[in-house]
């Protein structure tokens, strides 16, 4: 996947070794230079076949070592790896804006074609304001399509809202090629807040800055959802 490639060759220079890795329920987080977040996905029926290569080891790796595991098709190892990922990026709070991606969507939405790619809490608000409106999702839940409807969706589309996770099951680059004319928002605490993403047609990033990360180990360990979770931070970049 280019975008993840030039992601991680955007960090070179910039290592440290891994102080620790938590994969917990619904969250996985990666501390070295920071801490990242990244959601926790795994493989469907193959709990008990596949771990994590090198388990017990990884806090022996460098961190861009452990970037590495973003590009397996392992999901569970994929997960680690955008967590590394997000570990190393320096972000700058000072070209952030206090917008979150409901916001966003429904500002630059309005009168338009929609679709969101992942089911987020906003989104019943959403189909509300938006004529309009599409959820394109894998675990369908009540008004959502199917995700192998987004050949026929995306296209036609004036603003779509991306899940970070795409990353994780390498669905992003598939997903940007079909945004043929969007205003592309991505949204999530797998997001990697880098403006690498701008470079690749993306054109706002809402993710999620660690300020406690001794806090939101505690929560995510003991099985917060997103809303749950402490020591965080919405940030929202975009284009200069």
């Amino acid at each position: 996947m280019k975008i993840l490639e030039d992601l991680i060759l955007s960090l070179k220079g910039n290592d440290f070794q891994v102080k620790s890795v938590h994969t917990c329920v619904f969250w996985t987080a990666v501390i070295s230079k920071h801490c990242g977040l990244s959601s926790t996905f795994r493989d469907e029926g193959l709990s008990h076949e596949r771990g994590v290569r090198d388990v017990g080891n990884l806090t022996r790796k460098t961190t861009l070592e452990l970037s590495e595991y973003a590009r397996s098709d392992s999901l569970l190892e994929a997960s680690i790896g955008m967590a590394a990922i997000n570990s190393l990026i320096d972000i700058d709070e000072s070209k952030c804006i206090e917008k979150n991606a409901f916001e966003i969507l429904l500002e630059k939405g309005e009168g338009k074609n929609v679709a969101v790619v992942g089911h987020f809490p906003w989104i019943p608000k959403l189909r509300e304001k938006i004529k309009n409106f599409w959820v394109l999702e894998q675990r369908l839940r009540e008004g959502d399509l199917p995700a192998e409807e987004a050949e026929r969706i995306l296209p036609q589309c004036d603003v779509v809202g991306i899940t970070g996770t795409s990353f994780i099951n390498h669905t992003l680059e598939g997903l940007l090629s079909l945004c043929r004319k969007a205003y592309i928002v991505m949204i999530g605490p797998t997001t990697p807040l880098s403006s690498i993403l701008f470079d690749h047609g993306i054109d706002v990033i809402c993710g999620t800055k660690v300020i406690d990360s001794e806090s939101l180990i505690r929560s995510i360990s003991e099985g917060a959802t997103f809303k749950e979770v402490t020591g965080v931070k919405l940030l929202t970049l975009t284009k200069d």
